[in-house]
């Protein structure tokens, strides 16, 4: 697959998540563009024609359903992955009804993104032995992060009901919480 075929485009206003997904979808031979909010990505969506985006659902006081028939009409050919952390069955149908093609709840690492984004592809010549997936298994304190945050999802933000359910002490969550997560891989020194 050639670089203008890996184009893609990431609209996610917490721009800490965007980076870190950014870098390594990139680490993974895509070609990366990330914004904020709506009106950016339109106009870099019109600018670049990216063959994939990925796109939060709440941005700001703005909402990702809505974008994504804007988006379909700037790049029409652009496959569209809607992230949230709010998952719902209802957002689920909807966002593939308004012309997503997948849909993911967060926490979310890049091996998925990949995978939903590739999958089912029409291309006769996409598949994913063109992506590169770490050799290495996910460092255990990045696999515990995402544990917690798919658990204190799961418990609507709920951090004494997620403390109770991972049977730690709220403190201890909370500290936990309080801190970055965990990369997914070391960066190259450059």
């Amino acid at each position: 697959m050639d670089a203008v075929s890996k184009t893609l485009l990431i609209v996610d206003d917490d721009a800490t998540f965007a980076r870190v997904l950014g870098r390594a979808l990139g680490s993974r031979g895509f070609t990366v563009e990330t914004v904020g909010d709506v009106q950016s990505a339109l106009t870099q969506a019109r600018r670049m024609q990216p063959k994939y985006c990925v796109l939060d659902l709440k941005l700001g006081d703005s909402n990702g359903l809505q974008l994504i028939p804007q988006l379909r009409t700037v790049a029409p050919h652009m496959r569209i992955l809607l992230l949230t952390g709010y998952a719902s069955i209802a957002t689920a149908v909807e966002a593939i009804k308004r012309g997503a093609h997948d849909y993911l709840s967060k926490p979310v690492d890049a091996d998925a993104v990949v995978r939903a984004l590739m999958d089912n592809e029409n291309d006769a010549g996409n598949s994913d032995n063109d992506v590169e997936t770490p050799d290495a298994p996910l460092p255990l304190r990045r696999l515990e992060w995402e544990h917690i945050q798919r658990v204190l999802n799961e418990c609507d933000g709920n951090i004494s009901e997620t403390a109770r359910r991972l049977g730690m002490h709220r403190r201890t969550l909370q500290r936990k919480l309080a801190k970055r997560p965990v990369r997914e891989r070391p960066a190259s020194p450059d």
